[in-house]
């Protein structure tokens, strides 16, 4: 049993994902969306007036602010854009996915049955207080 073949495998399996599709097709439509990368141009634009700003030795706090204001505003559309929240949803979902797919593996590391282990099952908290420890 090849395991870097059966890797490969898996990876044709996820291209073939209804979750993966949808990331694509919604990566496509960001890609698309002049509107969209326009407003991705000018953060951009905004963001390093900023930097440069703040580097100086004598910066002007007020020019700050109004980079911070400009940069949140247009930060704020592109949130809103409709193409971009499929994307971040799709993205989501496919997060989702590989974080379930990596977590199987891993239990299968430490001696789990592959067949039953649950990732999502017992996750830690962060409150360290009540656990037997990690691992």
């Amino acid at each position: 049993m090849d395991l870097i073949q059966m890797a490969r495998e898996l990876g044709a399996a996820l291209q073939q994902d209804a979750r993966y599709l949808e990331f694509m097709e919604a990566h496509a439509a960001n890609e698309k969306d002049n509107e969209l990368n326009a407003l991705i141009g000018k953060i951009q634009l905004v963001h390093m007036s900023y930097n440069r700003e703040a580097a100086k030795d004598d910066k002007d706090e007020q020019k700050l602010k109004e980079y911070d204001t400009q940069f949140n505003t247009l930060y704020n559309e592109v949130k809103c854009n409709p193409n971009m929240r499929r994307y971040e949803k799709a993205r989501d979902e496919i997060d989702a996915l590989m974080k379930e797919i990596t977590g199987i593996l891993t239990l299968c590391v430490r001696g789990e049955d592959p067949m039953t282990c649950d990732p999502n099952a017992g996750s830690c908290g962060g409150d360290c207080g009540s656990c037997g420890g990690c691992g």
